[in-house]
């Protein structure tokens, strides 16, 4: 525990509480639709702004098409884009049940501005189930691309079933299409992974190799698109709000592909970590004060004893509460001797306690289900071993993501 102010940034994990790490199964992820397999599905309100998107380009088309369905075309168009996002939910929901089937463990679906996310908890064991776990989703757009073109053919084309299941089928295969691209975060990307993965033996040169391509992906979506554009229109003078939406799309293409890739070897960074990271090694050795000791003296024990941290002990000597570091740096070194340390300190609440041989997910696990700063540590016996503190634990993390 540090006496002096100061302030000190760095890219930390996101906080909750009083400190711990954010939890991600959390309330605050958009809308929940419902929890097929067990898995909570959302939807987050940047959907409704693409919903709106679709529903607006879509029911311009509609109007070229089909003239005589005058304004309810916005609402055939706004039924397209429900339909075309279930249909990226069955995408993810293909990724989920692979990954159910694998005990990865899911923690959520998400359906956002572009498309879905499932967010797997554990890595695929070898390269084979992690090829599998990402071709499922491609796999299963194009099987959807194909139902819909076979039953358009059904149907008269120039008619309200007629366009959607033509415009679903497009969607599906142009979904398929994009996912297959050998880049981090797409699908194709991950299967690139494995395979890189499974020629090396090394699962981050995999990542890495997948991740450097999906930058490059990200630079040709970027000039690609807007040129794709220009190319349809033979030569002819475009509109300049099609040119516009083009570029637009572009870039925020590939800024998503760009951060994504990015993500990608932090979190492959950040499972390497994992196994290293344990309480034993992150501990804080700590002094033992009474409540109404002043601040000052318990300060002057703790250096005295090269401790960075002050556990509170009641009149027995055990413990009670832990002295919060964020609450002694916002103290006045002139005031200290007249505050009392326990005026500072935490009490030992339940989940405050953990066991010093916890290390990797566990120990993260453990930090979720009780957000806090600090952290009471016992060794085996059942005595007081230090107090792990959480920014210790985030500094670990953060060196570990930079590659640093």
């Amino acid at each position: 525990m540090s006496d002096t102010t100061g302030k000190q940034t760095s890219q930390q994990p996101p906080q909750d509480g009083d400190g711990g790490p954010k939890d991600p199964r959390r309330p605050g992820n958009g809308i929940l639709m419902g929890r097929p397999f067990g898995v909570p599905v959302y939807v987050t309100p940047s959907w409704f702004l693409i919903a709106a998107l679709i529903t607006w380009l879509f029911g311009g088309r509609l109007g070229d098409v089909l003239p005589e369905l005058g304004y309810t075309r916005y609402l055939v168009a706004l039924s397209f884009a429900i339909a075309f996002y279930g249909s990226v939910l069955v995408h993810e929901l293909a990724h989920t049940v692979v990954a159910l089937r694998y005990r990865l463990g899911v923690r959520r679906i998400q359906l956002q501005f572009f498309g879905g996310v499932s967010e797997i908890e554990k890595e695929a064991q070898t390269p084979g189930r992690e090829f599998w776990l990402a071709f499922v989703g491609p796999l299963l757009s194009l099987v959807l691309g194909g139902v819909c073109w076979l039953a358009m053919k059904q149907v008269e084309l120039a008619t309200v079933p007629g366009v959607l299941l033509a415009g679903l089928a497009v969607a599906n295969l142009v979904v398929a299409a994009f996912n297959l691209l050998p880049g981090l975060p797409l699908d194709g990307g991950r299967m690139l992974r494995a395979v890189v993965w499974g020629l090396t033996g090394r699962p981050m040169t995999g990542t890495l190799a997948a991740a450097w391509a999906g930058r490059a992906l990200a630079l040709v979506v970027l000039f690609a698109l807007p040129a794709l554009g220009a190319a349809q229109s033979g030569g002819a003078q475009r509109p300049a709000g099609d040119s516009l939406l083009d570029a637009v799309l572009g870039a925020v293409l590939a800024v998503v592909i760009w951060n994504g890739a990015g993500a990608a070897v932090r979190n492959a960074r950040l499972k390497e970590a994992l196994p290293q990271l344990s309480v034993r090694g992150l501990t804080r050795r700590s002094v033992a004060v009474t409540a109404d000791t002043p601040l000052a003296e318990a300060l002057r024990r703790a250096r005295e004893a090269q401790a960075g941290a002050v556990v509170v002990t009641d009149s027995q000597g055990s413990p009670i509460a832990l002295v919060k570091e964020a609450a002694v740096l916002q103290v006045p070194e002139q005031r200290r001797p007249w505050v009392a340390a326990g005026a500072l300190a935490r009490s030992l609440e339940p989940g405050l306690t953990l066991t010093a041989d916890l290390d990797g997910e566990q120990l993260l696990a453990a930090l979720r289900t009780t957000p806090a700063s600090e952290y009471l540590v016992l060794d085996a016996r059942g005595a007081v071993y230090g107090v792990l503190a959480v920014s210790d634990v985030e500094r670990r993390l953060t060196r570990a993501l930079t590659g640093r």
